[in-house]
């Protein structure tokens, strides 16, 4: 079995840690280690496989050698380092939306789109955590019966927006307990001109308004569906809108969604479908309250589906309720199996092969 020296950017985080955790677990026979974040988390350590690695401060030249790099950083970290990266040979899969929306940078889900892997120059990019479980749910119903309109309202954990957010929930909802004043200092959006407590409360607003009215986190849930399922981020023949809601769940993104088909398939016929589809588990026994729930999602890799049912009003049209854990589905584990299909497709530029 060939082995890859991989580098972790951005390791300490919510989902570099969660990156190091899904790579152990993988099947990748990983050569050489290289994990990588700030300067002031320089010097700490982590354990792989039974060995232990010491974090290094990432900086253009960690990458020598490196065949693959699992980048979440942020998308300033990932501009600035993942070109040297590339340009020493690697290929990277980013999970920022530095990236997402260049025409060249594939924006993938392995089981929704992997074909598009070969067009990759160097960098691929995971998409949207709340976008990669809908389309991951909307794929097979759209290669059967074909998409016409999507309509999403999500209902999206504090952990997608960091580990400082989801922990000032814990800390809002402990002030709150003990009577005293919620301290918001990070959602909606960081650096803001107010910040509201998420802690038993909703937050209408992921991300900041564009002159549009929409959020950037609405815009691209739209857009990146559009590329992924049409290939297109401004496809005009699928039709898709959003609404992102912050709530109070540490971990797992709930989302209501509305599609519409060209054709006119029975619920039994599309539950029956996405029952067999890959990374799916339906969940959908109303008389026996069985649902998909956020609590019952976090630590799995599945997308969960379920409350789906045709919409009474207009023939053609349904509605399900799709859960999963946004930060392995939606980020770390979605960056793994990419890296894997890459390395079943042949994909990864092996330096000592390129140069």
């Amino acid at each position: 079995m060939q082995s890859f020296n991989v580098a972790i950017l951005g390791v300490t985080g919510a989902v570099g840690t969660r990156m190091l955790q899904q790579l152990e677990k993988s099947d990748i026979a990983v050569d050489r280690l290289v994990l990588l974040a700030s300067a002031r988390s320089a010097g700490q350590t982590r354990t792989f496989r039974g060995q232990s690695y010491t974090i290094e401060e990432a900086t253009t030249d960690s990458f020598k050698g490196i065949d693959i790099v699992l980048s979440s950083a942020g998308g300033s970290v990932s501009k600035a380092l993942l070109p040297a990266a590339v340009k020493a040979g690697a290929v990277c899969v980013d999970n920022t939306s530095a990236f997402r929306m260049e025409p060249d940078v594939p924006l993938v889900v392995p089981e929704v789109n992997p074909e598009m892997l070969s067009q990759h120059q160097g960098i691929v990019s995971n998409p949207n955590c709340s976008t990669i479980q809908m389309v991951v749910a909307l794929a097979p119903i759209d290669r059967q019966y074909k998409l016409h309109q999507v309509l999403v309202s999500t209902y999206q954990a504090a952990s997608g927006a960091g580990q400082r957010a989801m922990n000032e929930l814990f800390d809002e909802a402990q002030q709150r307990h003990e009577g005293e004043e919620e301290t918001a200092a990070i959602l909606p959006v960081k650096g803001a001109e107010h910040h509201y407590p998420l802690a038993f409360n909703l937050l209408p607003q992921i991300d900041v308004f564009e002159d549009d009215g929409f959020t950037h986190e609405e815009w691209k849930m739209i857009h990146e569906t559009k590329k992924i399922l049409r290939g297109d981020m401004n496809d005009t023949e699928l039709k898709v809108s959003a609404t992102c809601v912050r709530v109070p769940v540490p971990i797992g993104h709930g989302e209501s969604v509305y599609f519409e088909t060209h054709q006119t398939p029975a619920v039994p016929d599309m539950q029956d479908l996405l029952a067999h589809s890959k990374g799916v588990v339906l969940q959908d026994d109303p008389a026996h309250q069985v649902y998909p729930q956020p609590i019952n999602a976090a630590g799995h890799g599945e997308t969960f589906v379920g409350r789906m049912r045709a919409d009474r009003e207009n023939p053609g049209a349904y509605h399900m309720w799709v859960v999963a854990d946004n930060l392995l589905k939606g980020a770390a584990l979605n960056a793994v199996q990419i890296a894997q299909e890459l390395i079943k497709r042949d994909l990864v530029r092996v330096p000592e092969v390129t140069k």
